[in-house]
């Protein structure tokens, strides 16, 4: 892998664990503040946080991989 190519994936970890952040701090606003009135939101709010950490997961497995390759 080239150093533009780890880069870009460094990157891409870097976005994915913004992404799932963003969504662990819905998921944790809606349980500390809407909650139990707006339980009708926590499904999709915790499946896009799942979604989202597991992304970024995906991700950073393949730079860990990219990096023990290169080094």
């Amino acid at each position: 892998m080239t150093d533009d190519e780890l880069k870009v994936l460094e990157k891409e970890v870097k976005k994915a664990k913004r992404i799932a952040s963003e969504k662990a701090m819905e998921l944790h606003d809606l349980i500390e503040d809407r909650l139990p009135d707006a339980y009708a939101d926590l499904p999709g709010i915790a499946q896009a946080t799942y979604d989202a950490c597991k992304a970024w997961d995906e991700f950073n497995k393949k730079l860990l991989a990219a990096n023990a390759q290169t080094a």
